[in-house]
């Protein structure tokens, strides 16, 4: 019987406003590149918008915030943002991204109702002073740990195409691995001109065979989700990428990218004979 397939929706409900360097992120304000950028999305839209992924068949949705990591009035927002969905959106799995976070910031996330944290790793730790300078890879680490001591569901990932060696990526997939995440998101970069790398994957082949390394070695309980990238680097083969190792995907936009259209992901899905996963197939994560 073929494994569901896993659909995540992400809301960017603070956006644009990140004053790290990180080179692969068009988030970062020092870059200027042309995205939309708010401080805080309202409430209601946030909403509506969990409504959506719902209807789309999402099981979870990621409440993502721009910025090295939670401050007081981030955390004061993203709670209030938790504990209004979950009033009017039943069975939908709620997901943080909000940068680097310590054990009592997730505690108090986890009783306004997050279900999980998203942190990725976004490379290996020799890679990682090249393409951020103001914060560490090690700190990544640290808060993925923290997700798992205070018993959130772990979701952390990374992104292929940087400039990075395949030592690089082999050693970004075992760190991963190393923290036994419920879902791990596999990015593939998305150049934008003004940011400051280009992609080094050379072909189709490349990210296939980079998705099939990672099932290898990522444990089979753990979810590989294709994220950020899909589209550009998938193209009009995108339904392979589950012959090849993923279960899960982004259904929707992505952070400051637009994704495909839901119901054609959804109709992709359905010809491949693959069922949709609902929240029961997500009881024991």
């Amino acid at each position: 019987m073929k494994k569901p397939i896993f659909l995540c929706a992400i809301s960017n409900i603070s956006s644009g406003s990140c004053n790290e360097d990180c080179k692969f992120c068009t988030q970062a304000v020092q870059y200027k590149a042309d995205i939309e950028r708010y401080k805080y999305k309202q409430i209601k839209t946030i909403i509506e918008e969990a409504k959506q992924a719902k209807a789309n068949g999402a099981v979870g949705m990621c409440l993502v915030t721009a910025g090295k990591g939670i401050d007081s009035k981030i955390l004061a927002f993203v709670c209030e943002a938790a504990r209004a969905v979950k009033a009017e959106v039943q069975d939908l799995l709620l997901i943080a991204c909000n940068g680097t976070a310590n054990i009592e910031q997730l505690q108090t996330l986890k009783e306004a109702g997050i279900d999980a944290y998203n942190h990725n790793l976004e490379t290996s730790r020799d890679f990682y002073p090249t393409i951020c300078t103001t914060h560490t890879w090690d700190e990544r680490y640290e808060t993925c740990k923290n997700v798992n001591e205070v018993g959130l569901m772990l979701i952390t990932g990374g992104i292929f195409g940087m400039g990075e060696t395949q030592q690089d990526r082999l050693s970004m997939l075992q760190s991963i691995e190393s923290l036994s995440p419920m879902s791990v998101p596999i990015n593939f970069f998305h150049p934008n001109a003004a940011l400051p790398i280009q992609n080094n994957i050379q072909n189709i082949e490349e990210a296939f065979s980079l998705l099939n390394l990672s099932r290898q070695i990522i444990n089979e309980n753990s979810r590989i989700m294709i994220a950020g990238g899909r589209e550009i680097t998938f193209g009009t083969r995108q339904k392979e990428i589950f012959s090849n190792g993923a279960d899960a995907i982004v259904i929707g936009n992505y952070l400051t990218t637009a994704g495909n259209d839901a119901n054609s992901d959804l109709s992709m899905i359905k010809s491949l004979g693959f069922r949709v996963a609902t929240g029961e197939d997500c009881s024991g994560s």
